[in-house]
């Protein structure tokens, strides 16, 4: 077979020890403390040999090898293999985020700007590869899982106003919300407002519509 025509799976890190590094994913890769795996993460939360990423006809197999600490796909601990999907997020016990992508031709890499293309108001999310740029420089260290889900979420409907109802079940999940109080809401929206903060001081993208919920304001560059 030529392996050239083949586009291979990637996975990159985010938030953790191995932010920003990448992987291709040909066969398999091993994902654990000892150094003799494919993605070492030293961390003693990380089991040896945690997780196995396996590159197959049928798709990319991950299982958790038997680790201590688990191995998270979307916020869910994984007891059985599973497939992955395009743009899914993969935790390493609470140490190393990563995400995976079926593909890696359209990611730039890091320090490259967004994509050629995109649209040009100040904030861009690309969803595949839970990137954020504001202007060109990317947001970094990465948002958090929930930070990103709450981000998208009104990116996805900008200049609307959404409700706290709908935001809860967007980042946490349906049925949330009798489980998250107003405290741990506010402030999941104050250090995502701090983070864009971080690389703007001036303009205050995520507005509070008192009684209503959260908009997104993103002008034009």
């Amino acid at each position: 077979m030529d392996n050239s025509v083949i586009d291979f799976p990637v996975i990159i890190g985010q938030s953790g020890p191995l932010n920003g590094q990448r992987w291709v994913i040909e066969d398999e890769v091993l994902i654990g403390r000892d150094p003799t795996c494919d993605i070492v993460i030293a961390d003693r939360q990380v089991s040896r040999f945690h997780t196995r990423i396996t590159f197959t006809d049928d798709g990319t197999l991950m299982e958790d090898m038997g680790s201590k600490n688990g191995t998270y796909l979307n916020g869910d601990v994984i007891n059985a293999n599973v497939y992955l999907q395009d743009g899914d997020a993969i935790q390493i016990a609470l140490v190393q985020s990563l995400v995976y992508l079926s593909s890696d031709a359209t990611v730039p890499m890091e320090g490259e700007g967004i994509p050629s293309g995109s649209a040009t108001r100040r904030i861009f999310l690309d969803k595949r590869s839970k990137r954020v740029w504001m202007g060109q420089k990317e947001v970094l260290p990465p948002l958090s899982a929930p930070q990103f889900r709450l981000l998208s979420t009104i990116y996805d409907q900008q200049g609307k106003v959404i409700s706290r109802h709908d935001l809860i079940q967007a980042i946490w999940g349906s049925g949330a919300e009798d489980g998250v109080s107003e405290q741990a809401f506010d402030a999941l929206v104050r250090r995502l407002r701090e983070r864009l903060s971080e690389n703007e001081h001036e303009y205050p993208y995520i507005i509070t519509v008192r009684g209503h919920g959260l908009r997104l304001d993103n002008p034009f560059s």
